[in-house]
This record gives structure tokens, sequence and C-alpha cells, in this order.
């Protein structure tokens, strides 16, 4: 019997375009450039469409938990936040159960230039999906869903 753990293949031998840590960061980092340019004429940054789309759809999380759905640092969120508020895009509150946690909250014009930035957030969708049925575009969201199970860090 051997006890041997086998040696995975090489990333020669596998090749980038059949690696999916590789496909995924080429898509993401194509995606973004091509939405980054869209964002900045409505005076956005990737990390602040990121914090309206999550605050469009959760209602007032924790900063931490913030952080974690946008994959936003929290020390570049906390900066983030600073200047959504200034921009009158969200406001913060204690949290009832604990004075030190704050909570984020969109205000109405958060929720307006969230409205405004979504159907560019689609149409990118859309772009990436273009010749895709929609039955393998189902299953593929399916497969990154459980994906980001088996690696997450967090519960959220």
């Amino acid at each position: 019997m051997n006890d041997e753990t086998p040696i995975p293949a090489q990333l020669g031998e596998i090749g980038l375009t059949n690696f999916a840590p590789y496909l995924m960061n080429r898509i993401m980092g194509r995606y973004n450039a091509g939405f980054r340019e869209e964002m900045a004429g409505m005076g956005l940054t990737t990390p602040k469409a990121r914090a309206l789309a999550v605050l469009s759809v959760i209602e007032g999380p924790l900063i931490r938990e913030l952080s974690v759905y946008t994959v936003v640092e929290q020390s570049t969120l906390s900066r983030v936040l600073d200047q959504l508020q200034a921009e009158g895009l969200i406001r913060r509150e204690s949290d009832p159960n604990d004075n030190r946690a704050i909570r984020v909250f969109l205000t109405e014009a958060g929720r307006a230039k969230f409205q405004e930035l979504w159907p560019h957030m689609a149409t990118a969708q859309d772009r990436m999906f273009r010749g895709i049925p929609v039955e393998e575009r189902r299953a593929f969201v399916g497969t990154l869903q459980k994906m980001l199970i088996n690696i997450r860090k967090h519960e959220i």
C-alpha cells in the first residue's frame, strides 16, 4: 500500500486557461476595468459602487460585515464610507445592542445613486454571459456559490 500523496499536475501541464483561479482573476480584472470608466462618470470608485450595491440589498450591516460583502479592507472601507457619508449617500448609526458597533444604511440619495448605477452593473454582467444559455449560467452561478462556501473565512 502506497501512502504517498499523488503529486498534482504542474501549472504548465494544466495550462493557464484550465486553471480556475487564473480565469476568475482575468474575468474580474476585465469586468472591473471596463466598468471603472462608467463608474468614474458617476463619481464612483469600485469600493463605493460595491458598498452601494451591498447596502441596496442588505439593510444596516455592521461595518465589519460590509467589509466582507464588499471584499474591501476595513481601513479602506472606512475612508470610502466617510466619502459616501459626506456625499449624503449613506448614514451610520450605533448598533442598538452594542454602542461600539456601527451599522451602515443607504439614504434616499444613496438609493437613487444605486438605481443610476444598477443598469450599468446589469449590462456588464450580461456582457460576460453573452452567448451562454440560461441553464449554463444558472449552473455556473451555483458552482460559484459552492466554491465560495468551500473557501470562505466568514459565515456570511
